[in-house]
């Protein structure tokens, strides 16, 4: 059996001595041969992992049949993030192994497969929260646009006010060009009527 070490602290002061002296124990005692992946880096959300990477890639390669991690947070930087690479090595073939927390993919355990599945439940999980927030926000938005709020009290990010979705391309072109000769600016006349300001000037043909 051919094990990846897999081991990160969060910053280069920190070791990564004793992760990998406690998986190197446990595969040393399974008669496994190793080879180590260590990240030392922020675990800030967008860095990137080039030993996680270089790891994920050789799995693929099957370079190895399983890898061993000293905590799951060490694995992923998001509950998502964890399950994502612990599939990617499901589907490899490779197993997944955390000694101290219990947990192990193995293919050929009831539990292993058990575990799998509740990965994969839990990522199906987080994917409908996300799905349901952001269709509660759009909601939200909606609501307020037609209350007349988008505005006055409440404003958008970008700060145009404009509702969501496509922007319209069909508007009272007449109505336009009235406000506009009544002083009203590109934008005033782009809230009141719900579509975008380059798209009035390009109508009314005005720089």
């Amino acid at each position: 059996m051919r094990a990846a070490v897999y081991a990160r602290v969060s910053t280069e002061d920190q070791d990564c001595g004793l992760q990998s002296f406690e998986l190197g124990e446990f595969a040393a005692r399974s008669g496994w041969q190793t080879v180590e992946y260590i990240d030392k880096l922020s675990g800030k959300a967008g860095v990137r992992r080039p030993q996680l990477e270089q790891l994920l890639a050789d799995a693929r390669m099957r370079r190895f049949d399983v890898v061993l991690v000293w905590k799951l947070d060490r694995f992923g930087r998001s509950l998502q993030h964890l399950i994502e690479n612990v599939q990617v090595l499901d589907s490899a073939g490779v197993r997944f192994l955390c000694p101290s927390m219990g947990i192990d993919t193995d293919n050929h355990s009831p539990m292993g497969r058990f575990i799998i599945h509740l990965f994969g439940a839990f990522a199906e999980f987080e994917r409908a929260l996300i799905v349901e927030r952001v269709r509660a926000g759009i909601a939200e938005h909606q609501r307020a646009v037609a209350a007349g709020r988008i505005g006055h009290d409440r404003h958008t990010r970008s700060g145009k006010d404009l509702p969501t979705g496509r922007p319209k391309k069909i508007f009272r072109r007449d109505k336009a060009l009235a406000m506009r000769r009544a002083g009203k600016t590109w934008r005033a006349v782009a809230a009141v009527l719900g579509v975008p300001e380059s798209t009035i000037r390009k109508a009314l043909k005005t720089p």
